[in-house]
């Protein structure tokens, strides 16, 4: 029997001092948390519609449409900015203590998320959401740093894959089974989504603390990088917010890419990233270890890592404006159940991950990440390819089969790319590193979501004006107003499919259905006539969409082959 090395000896004793059951109590305590944290950050996409009714709020108000983006969208920003942060500060202060903290003000603004559904209503409620949810994320941030830290330093190296599989169920089809819950709870009562935290949080907090114990070794003496967690989280910040009103039409275009301080936001985002990249690399306590990214197994699990998000990312939305918007009221579905039904359409994407995702890093325990990894983002470029050659009103059952493979391809990579990720770290700077794995994560689907909303409204925005131009004057609308109608943006006929309305109800003037006799009225407001006139346009874009989500997969693809055999960090293997 060969001598264990220095780093095997470290995991026997951990295991000696804490027991064999140890692994398992965080394993399950950190896929709660996660779970909620992933949860909570989809939650919404469904329910809004029920939310926005509740509160008296008409979301489809151009003046509301940055409150709509807020209350989407700022749970993630507010994660993606402090999540470095935090595990840098559990690598300093201890993973446990800081993930505790995490779970218990997650736990305290969902109470009070649940408290102001019904204490407030109109723009006051809105808003005290929103700040809310802010918090509510940075709670989330906590779980979310400190999760896969707390795994790797529980698990031994060769079963870490088996670990971050289960795990992975919660970080990505918690995401999605999200969006299934949100249109459930929203269909009985819309107060039951801030609701539904509440009971696993106060569990999970009293749990976290009992029974999870501080295994990593706290190097004491290190000073917080003050410029460095500045200069991150402005930039981080700032580029974010700058992405986010790139999808609000700005001076007669259809999106904001030529707003000046959209502009200069992004600008001064990569500058603050450039400063923030030359302090880390002359303090003595950074908050991040550039050189980290000369261990060829963390950077390369970490470029796939945003490749691969940028390709996943936009795909359920693009997957429920389309169901929303098209193929649920083609086959008999009223706008308003649409969100529900969308979710429900969306359960195969989440039985091929679950199913995938555990199974595929338990076999990277043995064969290491990059070939089920890789094989992973293979099989996605498939299923977007496939997704490309689909009509607007296709067969259900083909539709379900290339959402499912879809699944199944980011299950394989995820689970086996985080291990490897985790395991090519040096025990005193997994906080760190898991911070920016899941940065990597969180800016993936902000990037996402812009370039794929840019890529179908520039391909919707050539041929929408005329085709809708045209059917609203065949049923009677005067030609001022058609063309009125025709001019506005596509995003938003898009966020009002999303919303579960009807787009023509909420844009045609009331006054100009005065004049139009009852049976065009139905024609226009029935379930097929948006629709049909959207449907040629919309795929246009779409197909673009599938087709550059296939190409960024496969780069992935690449880029996760090149991240070398398998290695652990305090190994020679």
């Amino acid at each position: 029997m060969g001598m264990l090395s220095g780093y095997d000896k470290i995991e026997q004793e951990r295991e000696a001092k804490y027991g064999k059951r140890y692994k398992w109590i965080a394993l399950s305590n950190t896929t709660l948390g996660g779970l909620m944290a992933a949860i909570n950050s989809s939650i919404l996409i469904i329910s809004l519609p029920a939310l926005f009714r509740g509160l008296g709020v008409n979301p489809i108000v151009s003046s509301n449409i940055g409150v709509l983006l807020w209350i989407l969208l700022g749970y993630l920003i507010v994660s993606s900015v402090a999540v470095v942060s935090i595990g840098r500060l559990s690598d300093m202060f201890g993973r446990v203590k800081l993930y505790n903290l995490g779970f218990l003000i997650f736990t305290v603004f969902s109470v009070l998320l649940y408290a102001s559904s019904y204490l407030l209503t109109g723009t006051i409620g809105v808003f005290s959401i929103i700040i809310l949810r802010l918090f509510q994320g940075l709670g989330g941030a906590f779980l979310i740093a400190n999760s896969t830290a707390i795994l790797t330093d529980a698990f031994p190296s060769n079963e870490r894959g088996k670990a971050m599989g289960f795990n992975q169920i919660a970080a990505v089809g918690g995401g999605l089974a999200g969006l299934l819950l949100g249109g459930v709870l929203a269909s009985v009562d819309w107060h039951l989504i801030f609701l539904v935290s509440v009971p696993f949080g106060i569990a999970g907090t009293i749990w976290a603390y009992l029974a999870l114990h501080e295994i990593a070794t706290i190097k004491k003496g290190q000073k917080i990088d003050v410029y460095g967690n500045i200069t991150f989280a402005a930039s981080i910040t700032i580029i974010l917010l700058a992405l986010t009103y790139t999808l609000l039409p700005y001076d007669g275009r259809s999106m904001g890419w030529t707003n000046p301080v959209v502009i200069s936001a992004i600008a001064l985002g990569i500058i603050l990233m450039g400063l923030f990249v030359y302090i880390e690399g002359k303090v003595k306590d950074p908050m991040i270890h550039i050189n980290l990214f000369k261990i060829r197994a963390f950077a390369a699990g970490n470029f796939s890592l945003l490749l691969a998000g940028i390709a996943r990312g936009g795909l359920q939305l693009m997957l429920i404006i389309w169901l929303q918007g098209i193929w649920l009221p083609l086959h008999g579905v009223s706008f308003s159940n649409t969100p529900l039904e969308a979710a429900i359409y969306m359960i195969p994407l989440i039985i091929g991950f679950l199913i995938f995702g555990p199974a595929s890093g338990y076999l990277s325990d043995k064969y290491g990440a990059r070939l089920l990894a890789t094989i992973g983002m293979g099989i996605n470029v498939i299923g977007f390819a496939a997704l490309s050659l689909f009509p607007a009103d296709f067969s259900i059952i083909p539709f379900e089969i290339a959402i499912f493979i879809l699944g199944a391809g980011q299950g394989m990579f995820a689970a086996p790319n985080t291990a490897a990720i985790m395991n090519a770290l040096p025990p005193e700077q997994r906080g760190a590193g898991s911070g920016v794995r899941a940065t990597f994560t969180n800016i993936s689907f902000m990037f996402s979501l812009v370039i794929f909303f840019t890529i179908l409204v520039v391909g919707m925005s050539s041929s929408l004006p005329g085709t809708l131009y045209k059917g609203l004057v065949s049923e009677n609308i005067s030609q001022s107003v058609a063309q009125q109608i025709s001019s506005l943006p596509p995003t938003t006929a898009l966020f009002t499919a999303l919303l579960g309305y009807n787009p023509l109800k909420t844009i045609i003037p009331a006054n100009a259905l005065s004049t139009i006799p009852s049976s065009n009225q139905a024609v226009i407001f029935g379930n097929r006539f948006f629709p049909n006139l959207i449907s040629l346009p919309f795929m246009d874009g779409l197909r673009i969409v599938f087709i550059i989500a296939a190409i960024i997969s496969f780069v992935a693809m690449v880029v996760s082959a090149l991240r070398g055999p398998k290695y652990i960090h305090g190994t020679k293997r």
